[in-house]
């Protein structure tokens, strides 16, 4: 007897976490693509754990947990110091909804 499973694909939306229905989903998204960066730079360099950790200021293991994806209890202000630390600025863009090309009011946060 062959057993047919009713499969349908639901095609899901450009944030993962809303879809799989996380309260604060944007929040996650957003920390999601800053720690997307930090291990991209950490990557980039070369850098061990270890050697990472003492550039960020962290312990190893929370530097394994991070690049992991359990950075749940990191806030987002911890995450744009990181990466300050690791040479990046980071830019908070405001701008009305639904407005592109309008004009919009720009953070900046410089590595220091």
């Amino acid at each position: 007897m062959t057993k047919t499973i009713d499969s349908k694909v639901k095609r899901g939306t450009r944030n993962i976490f809303a879809d799989l229905g996380y309260a604060d989903a944007e929040t996650h998204l957003l920390k999601a693509g800053l720690v997307n960066r930090v291990q991209e730079i950490i990557r980039a360099r070369r850098l061990t754990q270890t050697a990472a950790a003492k550039y960020l200021g962290l312990s190893q293991p929370d530097v394994s947990r991070l690049l992991s994806g359990q950075f749940r209890d990191v806030s987002v202000e911890r995450l744009m110091r990181l990466l300050n630390r690791l040479g990046c600025d980071v830019d908070i863009v405001i701008r009305d909804h639904g407005k592109k090309n309008a004009a919009f009011e720009t953070i900046h946060l410089q590595a220091g």
